[in-house]
């Protein structure tokens, strides 16, 4: 007869007294004059996994990520929107209710969409983070982020960022390092875990129910030094039955300055008897009452597990979770009625429900006077005013899912912030809400004389370099990434602050090279390849902003009455010519409102050098946003005090330095 396990309360207080003759074993009697050399642990690699050929990305892929450490609140949500994903996502990774509350430490799957970006050697999943006053690369890697990737890995992909002058408010993209199997693997996906003291590849193994020498295959042998090194476990069908919580190193109230200095091999620490005694006396005591007391804390978990255990039952007999590596969709998470494109498009956009302000069409008509074209600020967005909040709202039909979807994925400070959405079944409409940008579209801006002479050679860098790093975002931190396909001045909106965002994700599409046979576009944007073929690539975009640069220098549209686009006359009458003469070129071609007043030629020269590379008639010779974005932080060498100033406008309209 199979013999029953003992009880859990059980197995719990020998694997503590386990833990605490091997801390007892961990501290030495101390000895007179004893030389302590100080170690620090460190990560297998300080930029993660290397790409490789065998591997197709991008990739379904996971990290584990343990609940209630460094102020992440104990929810599913808040867990989600650190790494961009949804709470239903979250919840069906692990096999838990959209309800559940995790407890303090449960260990939780968190799905990643991981990719090699163009130009990387190592693959990661980009996760977008807002600084916050005392926030360094190091104190999020190792705290929010619990060493799910490094500070160093943080300054490559940001290379454009100084780490020791990060502005409150800065987006950082965070590469959290992942994997994707490979083609002859087995592994459904990859889950990157970061070592804990007292880990072992015997030990994870077991957590995971895969053999040790999977572990020996993915990683090499086991490290010697191997806390809180990252390594990769291959998930097969089933969630794994987790163990109960380790302690990670770092304390959630514990925000170091700065990354911790490299010991010194010959680095001593004398101390003598008396002490010894004394701090290993203090050590054993403190030690004992820490593990009654996390004894005592396990045991209440215990409970309120077996309590939620019928709750979460509900999510496991339904089967969500993971499965062959893909998300169980829960069919009635959109509920039910209306006609059937909503029912739908709700089922459609269910992960990311949570994510998003759900509008009433009550609240938006009141907000719009009606929609009446009193409130019409371009096509079909209205200006809203709900409960003293001012929103854009984009009136669409059914075809707005694919945006939807789109948007659920990005988040930058330089792209028009989706707010939520209405979906009206009664007239088969749908609405996306967006934040409010203040001062209009920029070609609103160049093309008013009045407004044109306000907008100086700083603001128009500035408006430049913030469209670089919005199209560096969605081409390179995005996966599958995304191709604007529609960037034009007219898509570029200011705020307050005269900082450009990206708005119209309408004809976005994501993925890698494609072709079309549906050729949609504005004359003068259009690449010639995208014109002629109908291949759809991220250096379209590259094109496209290329000629928006020509706008901000010349003032002028991206083509004329005639037709004629504006590229092919800068060809004529600036780039053609030699290199020593181009600023004087550059000098006679540009906006009349910039040539009054006082504008370095050399900063304008190096932007329409940038236009010119964008510009390219073959597509792979244009740079990469990445390489642009670089370039243009250059042009202010050009300009004296650039990067202490920057542009506001005023209630009046007026820009002033800020």
């Amino acid at each position: 007869m199979r013999r029953r396990p003992p009880p859990p309360a059980l197995r719990l207080s020998a694997l503590l007294l386990l833990l605490f003759f091997l801390c007892l074993c961990a501290f030495p009697a101390p000895a007179r004059s004893q030389n302590t050399t100080a170690a620090t642990a460190a990560p297998a690699s300080v930029e993660g996994f290397n790409c490789s050929a065998n591997r197709t990305y991008p990739c379904q892929a996971y990290a584990l990520y343990r609940a209630g450490f460094a102020s992440v609140p104990l929810d599913l949500a808040a867990i989600g929107d650190l790494f961009a994903v949804s709470r239903f996502m979250v919840a069906h990774a692990n096999n838990l209710s959209t309800a559940a509350v995790p407890a303090n430490g449960e260990p939780l799957l968190v799905p990643l969409q991981c990719g090699c970006p163009s130009g990387s050697p190592n693959s990661y999943a980009p996760m977008q983070y807002q600084i916050a006053p005392g926030d360094t690369y190091w104190i999020i890697s190792t705290t929010k982020l619990q060493n799910l990737t490094q500070y160093q890995a943080v300054e490559r992909v940001n290379p454009t960022l100084v780490p020791t002058n990060l502005d409150v408010g800065t987006m950082v993209t965070f590469p959290i390092f992942c994997q994707c199997p490979a083609k002859d693997d087995n592994a459904t996906a990859l889950v990157t875990y970061v070592m804990q003291p007292g880990d072992t590849y015997s030990s994870i193994a077991a957590d995971f129910s895969v053999d040790t020498q999977s572990l020996v295959s993915l990683n090499g042998p086991e490290p010697r030094t191997q806390q809180f090194a990252e390594i990769l476990v291959p998930l097969r069908r089933q969630v794994p039955n987790w163990l109960p919580p380790i302690v990670l190193r770092n304390n959630a109230s514990t925000t170091p300055a700065s990354p911790p200095p490299s010991a010194s091999p010959n680095a001593t620490v004398v101390s003598d008897d008396r002490n010894g005694v004394v701090t290993g006396l203090a050590v054993g005591l403190g030690i004992v009452g820490a593990l009654w007391l996390l004894q005592m804390l396990l045991l209440v978990c215990l409970c309120r597990r077996l309590k939620a255990k019928g709750r979460r039952g509900d999510s496991v007999a339904s089967g969500d979770g993971v499965e062959g590596g893909r998300f169980a969709k829960n069919s009635s998470a959109g509920g039910g009625g209306g006609v059937g494109g909503e029912r739908f498009l709700v089922s459609d956009i269910s992960e990311w429900l949570d994510k998003y302000r759900v509008f009433k069409v009550e609240e938006l008509e009141r907000g719009t006077g009606g929609f009446d074209d009193a409130h019409l600020v371009n096509g079909s967005v209205y200006k809203a005013n709900i409960d003293g909040v001012v929103f854009a709202v984009k009136k669409m039909k059914w075809d707005a899912c694919e945006e939807l979807k789109i948007l659920q994925k990005v988040n930058h400070s330089n792209l028009v912030k989706l707010e939520g959405f209405c979906i009206n079944s009664a007239t088969g409409d749908c609405y996306l809400v967006y934040e409010y940008v203040e001062n209009g579209s920029l070609d609103l801006w160049l093309l008013d004389r009045d407004r044109a002479q306000r907008l100086n050679w700083r603001a128009r860098l500035h408006i430049a370099l913030d469209l670089a790093h919005g199209l560096q975002y969605i081409h390179e931190h995005t996966w599958p990434r995304v191709v604007h396909k529609d960037i034009k001045s007219s898509n570029v909106l200011l705020d307050a602050r005269m900082r450009a965002k990206i708005a119209n994700f309408g004809l976005a599409k994501t993925g890698h090279n494609a072709v079309t046979t549906h050729i949609v576009g504005t004359q003068g944007y259009i690449a010639p390849e995208y014109l002629a073929d109908g291949l759809v690539t991220t250096k379209m975009d590259v094109f496209a902003y290329g000629v928006v640069l020509l706008e901000l220098v010349s003032g002028r549209e991206a083509a004329d009455e005639s037709g004629e686009p504006l590229w092919a006359d800068a060809e004529d009458r600036v780039f053609r010519g030699r290199d020593e003469r181009l600023e004087a070129r550059v000098a006679a071609w540009m906006d009349p409102a910039l040539a009054e007043q006082t504008c370095p030629p050399g900063s304008v020269a190096s932007v329409v050098s940038v236009a010119r590379a964008c510009l390219h008639k073959d597509p792979s010779k244009r740079p990469s946003m990445v390489d642009v974005a670089y370039t243009l932080s250059k042009a202010d060498e050009h300009f004296a005090d650039y990067s202490g100033e920057s542009v506001s406008v005023d209630g009046s309209g007026d820009i002033a330095a800020r």
